[in-house]
């Protein structure tokens, strides 16, 4: 059982940045695909990038090129780097795994976290 953990979320001013962080619970989570999606109030959860095993990366269609996957195999640990955050991007941002990156991407996160809360202040 993968237990995945958020961190970093906060409150924010528009134009600000934050690094959430994600901690994977098993030693094996260096063989899995890792990713981050958003949820904000009313509206469903979308992808917001994924990552390999090997580092390639994937972003979602919401993503505007302020955002920046990375992992840490070492530590068992993926971050997410939000630069220049606007209003709309507040959203709970959660972290889920798959041992697949298509499936992740599609949203078929085999585990997940719960969250971390993103608010950024106009």
């Amino acid at each position: 059982q993968v237990q995945l953990a958020e961190s970093g979320g906060g409150l924010v001013r528009t134009g600000g940045s934050l690094r959430l962080s994600c901690v994977a619970s098993v030693s094996s989570a260096g063989t899995l695909s890792l990713g981050w999606f958003r949820q904000a109030p009313g509206d469903k959860r979308r992808l917001v990038g994924a990552i390999t095993s090997g580092g390639s990366t994937n972003y979602g269609d919401s993503v505007k090129g302020r955002l920046t996957i990375s992992r840490e195999n070492a530590k068992n640990t993926i971050y997410l780097q939000m630069n220049h955050l606007q209003p709309e991007e507040t959203a709970s941002y959660f972290c889920a795994s798959h041992r697949y990156l298509t499936r992740l991407i599609s949203g078929e996160g085999e585990h997940w976290g719960n969250g971390t809360l993103v608010t950024v202040s106009s």
